[in-house]
């Protein structure tokens, strides 16, 4: 986004890095912790039952030491349950197969063509979908 919070209008290609922009979700959809909470894994949808639980908690970003509050649901999700095995797979809708991905790579921006290779979905596709008007799931290209 820029100094300005408008997104640039260049057209993103198979090359430009997307993520997860969680502030799009909670201007956009009041019901993203609900739609977080069924990513978690079973053990971890006990102890978030009740997804109305908004506890912050202090995250020490490993590459920087930066502390950071980042909400705890969403901490889970992406430290534990993103990286089972089974949180991706074959049968995993475009759309679900990238925001799982970008969740279990810590929301670090990937491109569609790296995408590509983890999701088994095709770059082009991906591109396609992603790039278009809609944002889907907050994912959105990095810019700058």
């Amino acid at each position: 986004m820029s100094a300005t919070g408008k997104f640039s209008l260049v057209k993103p290609t198979i090359h430009t890095p997307f993520k997860i922009d969680f502030e799009w979700w909670k201007t956009h959809d009041h019901n993203w912790r609900v739609y977080l909470y069924s990513f978690l894994c079973p053990e971890h949808q006990v102890v978030f039952e009740n997804v109305s639980n908004q506890s912050m908690i202090d995250w020490v970003d490993l590459q920087t030491a930066e502390v950071n509050q980042v909400d705890g649901l969403q901490h889970t999700l992406i430290t534990h349950c993103a990286v089972q095995p089974e949180f991706v797979t074959s049968n995993t809708t475009l759309v679900d197969a990238v925001f799982r991905v970008l969740l279990a790579n810590g929301n670090k921006p990937v491109s569609p063509s790296e995408l590509s290779e983890l999701t088994g979905k095709s770059a082009d596709t991906i591109l396609r979908t992603l790039s278009g008007p809609r944002v889907y799931q907050g994912i959105r290209p990095v810019q700058g």
